[in-house]
């Protein structure tokens, strides 16, 4: 467990995520899920059965390619962020990285902090050599980010994300180690 200040000087607390988890994660995702179109599921849509999630979150805590961390105020998880690999010989080496932040933590620095540590642990796991995410084409703060950190744009799936009457396009970046 790492411990970590925010810009506005509150404490969290960053651990791996385990089992035990599921059940707050599964809350937690269904609760953010409101508060931005910019993830891939809305409030309430994040659907896994509890002993499905479990049983995820075990299998990755025994992969040396892919980790899950949650973020904690006061044992209330604020974020999780996430690399998470195939075990196919052939892609093992990429890691797909997810991260979702609380709304009212956003702007805070949690969300750059989480992929700076995430970044330097697939440095180091000696199977990680490229980290891939997506997002909104529309999503600039986001995007912003992911290029100071050394992403770089690798496509462009056209329309794959309908929102409230509205089609989106989603950006590929890849950050190659």
């Amino acid at each position: 467990m790492s411990l970590c200040t925010l810009k506005n000087g509150i404490g969290i607390s960053i651990r791996e995520a385990a089992p035990k988890d599921a059940e707050k994660m599964i809350a937690f995702y269904n609760r953010v899920g409101g508060e931005s179109d910019f993830l891939s599921f809305g409030k309430g849509e994040f659907l896994i059965p509890l002993s499905e999630y479990e049983l995820f979150l075990a299998s990755v805590k025994q992969e040396q390619n892919s980790l899950i961390v949650v973020a904690e105020k006061e044992e209330k998880i604020i974020s999780i962020a996430s690399i998470t690999s195939s075990q196919n010989p052939r892609n093992k080496h990429v890691g797909t990285l997810g991260i979702v932040v609380e709304k009212s933590y956003s702007g805070l620095g949690l969300g750059r902090q989480l992929m700076i540590d995430l970044i330097e642990w697939a440095r180091t796991n000696k199977q990680t050599k490229k980290i891939e995410l997506v997002t909104r084409e529309d999503n600039q703060r986001a995007i912003s980010l992911y290029r100071e950190l050394g992403f770089q744009t690798e496509g462009l799936k056209e329309k794959d994300t309908y929102i409230n009457g509205l089609y989106y396009n989603t950006m590929l970046m890849g950050l190659h180690l």
